[in-house]
């Protein structure tokens, strides 16, 4: 199992001072948070691209890739490649982060990036659940 799935994490975010409801605290993982589940996991994912786009302007596959997984720790352009493949949206094609047609497809092809498996998309479900009601 991945790290990131073993740690309820599938986005892999880094531990930092900002705190996600569900997260467990402190981490037992030296470098990633830890989610009580993955549906806690997948919410984390969705408030970090609503950040995205709240906090820096951030509306495409390329612009949030490029700040998920900066090119001094990633092979940058593949994992966008590999997002909009999966997502079938265009690498520069302006996303809505309140559309859950839009926000779920995107948030599994990150978890299949970062983990290398299919994402389990009940949990993506469940977690945007948890985003939409707070």
């Amino acid at each position: 199992m991945s790290r990131g799935l073993s740690n309820c994490n599938p986005g892999n975010i880094r531990r930092s001072a900002s705190r996600y409801r569900g997260e467990v605290r402190p981490s037992r993982d030296a470098a990633f948070k830890q989610f009580e589940s993955l549906e806690w996991g997948y919410r984390a994912i969705f408030v970090t691209l609503r950040t995205y786009r709240q906090k820096y302007g951030l509306r495409t596959i390329r612009e949030m890739i490029s700040r998920w997984a900066p090119p001094t720790e990633n092979h940058t352009e593949a994992y966008i490649r590999a997002v909009s493949d999966r997502t079938g949206f265009a690498p520069d094609e302006v996303l809505d982060i309140r559309l859950k047609g839009q926000m779920i497809p995107l948030v599994a092809a990150i978890s299949e990036v970062e983990n290398g498996t299919k994402a389990d998309f009940q949990a993506i479900e469940r977690g945007w659940e948890l985003y939409v009601d707070g």
